[in-house]
């Protein structure tokens, strides 16, 4: 029988940001390049800037390598793409709904050793490198405190299905300094979405982590451009003309932000991943036909299609979380997306 007094097998130290800081000190110029994108993309969100965001990567990353190698496809993709705004998916940490894989930082060896301080090290190393090509970044916040190792290198964040009912994340993305989109939640309840919304757009005070790793006491003044993402549920898909004007609707009756990104993958695309191809022109579709509040999408591409078990032999550049489009279908649709994108110039001058 299992003790009752006390179940955690060990306790480890783990480096503070500050300590993770010296080892992998920010370069110059990086602080300020991350607050342009995150102006940009505000921008967006505001109905200042014209331009449609795409936030496109990996599932995970598992491999910097082949991340690096998508990195610069990114950035050479948005030198054609001047209709958009590319933003790179790189999510180091995986909800789970039992068990598996936790991400990047927990188990950056894949092998069940969970050497965190080395996920967070080389964590921040692939940020900065990722930075230096010139390239913004999103990610998932599930750990509320890992955000303190990498405050200074993300663009955008997502609060996902999972945790949308958290208050824990709704006070850490209230306190976040970029864009935050809030997933709907699995069962497709809209008024947890409207909550979540609410809530990170207002001050709070609550626990968290300062530099050196002690607990400390937070104030946030609150996130202006919390948002919506629509990603489906178990009721189907959530991106069709009537979601889009339902949500639209019920997001302005609430006075928050009425900004919308459709997620491409996931419950939208049924768990078949070629779809996504389809579901962004849908969308791009319907933001020329008058739902210019829609402000772009997510996409799961990365180097190879499809995805892989962790295994002794993995293929390069392929994800091994949820399948993904290859870098050709990417650059075939984002081609599309852009056209699409481009007469949305002259109902913004």
């Amino acid at each position: 029988m299992v003790p009752l007094s006390h179940n955690v097998k060990s306790v480890k130290y783990v480096r503070s940001p500050s300590d993770v800081f010296k080892l992998e000190p920010l370069p110059a110029g990086i602080k300020e390049q991350t607050i342009g994108f995150r102006t940009q993309l505000a921008r967006i969100l505001t109905n200042d800037d014209y331009r449609r965001i795409v936030i496109l990567g990996p599932c995970s990353i598992h491999d910097t390598e082949a991340g690096l190698e998508y990195a610069n496809l990114v950035k050479e993709w948005q030198k054609k793409l001047p209709h958009l705004l590319l933003v790179m998916r790189v999510y180091f940490e995986k909800p789970r709904t039992t068990t598996g894989w936790k991400g990047f930082i927990n188990d950056p060896n894949l092998d069940g050793s969970f050497d965190i301080n080395l996920g967070l090290l080389k964590a921040r190393d692939f940020l900065i490198k990722i930075a230096q090509i010139g390239v913004p970044t999103a990610t998932e916040f599930l750990d509320p405190f890992t955000p303190n190792y990498f405050r200074h290198l993300f663009s955008w964040g997502a609060i996902g299905a999972r945790t949308l009912e958290s208050q824990i994340h709704r006070e850490l993305a209230s306190g976040l300094p970029m864009p935050i989109g809030f997933k709907n939640s699995t069962g497709g309840n809209s008024k947890l979405l409207v909550n979540a919304i609410k809530s990170a757009r207002s001050p709070h005070s609550y626990l968290g982590i300062d530099s050196e790793a002690r607990l400390s006491i937070m104030e946030s003044e609150g996130n202006p451009y919390a948002h919506t993402v629509l990603r489906g549920c178990t009721n189907g898909p959530n991106y069709n003309k009537n979601s889009l004007m339902s949500t639209t609707v019920l997001l302005q009756r609430n006075n928050v932000s009425d900004s919308i990104i459709v997620d491409c993958s996931h419950d939208n695309c049924d768990g078949d991943y070629k779809k996504q191809y389809g579901i962004s022109r849908y969308v791009f579709a319907e933001i020329r036909q008058g739902h210019y509040n829609v402000k772009g999408v997510m996409l799961e591409s990365f180097l190879e299609e499809g995805r892989q078990s962790i295994s002794d032999s993995l293929t390069y550049g392929k994800s091994i979380t949820d399948p993904c489009l290859g870098k050709a279908t990417t650059a075939s649709l984002l081609i599309d997306l852009n056209g699409q994108a481009s007469s949305l110039e002259l109902y913004y001058a």
